[in-house]
């Protein structure tokens, strides 16, 4: 492991936890046990956060209401990323050990595999 994945999986764990704390104290994850239907429920509302990036596009300099050092092309995908962190949270997802596996996986694979944009 390199200085940067291990910088990476450090980094994202520390923000993965601070991101869970979050929402369960915001009131996001009321419930202890596991559902289908809560687990479906947060996926979507991932795709929602996607939907909001989509939306931004259209003028991609615009600036965030919110994070004004920021576009909100750029708060939205946080917003990806923080709700991705919160689920990872949740389920102790290893996401960051997942994501440089995919990574080095990806390195390994032909020119615009199986030819998707």
């Amino acid at each position: 492991m390199n200085k940067h994945e291990e910088s990476f999986r450090y980094g994202w764990y520390c923000l993965q936890l601070d991101a869970h704390n979050n929402s369960i104290n915001k009131g996001f994850w009321p419930r202890v046990e596991r559902t289908s239907e809560e687990d479906a429920m947060k996926i979507a509302l991932m795709h929602q956060e996607l939907s909001e990036v989509l939306e931004a596009l259209r003028v991609p300099e615009e600036k965030s209401e919110k994070i004004s050092e920021y576009t909100k092309v750029e708060e939205e995908l946080a917003d990806v990323v923080i709700r991705v962190m919160s689920f990872a949270g949740r389920y102790g997802l290893r996401i960051p050990d997942a994501v440089v596996a995919k990574m080095m996986y990806n390195l390994t694979r032909p020119h615009k595999h199986g030819k998707k944009f």
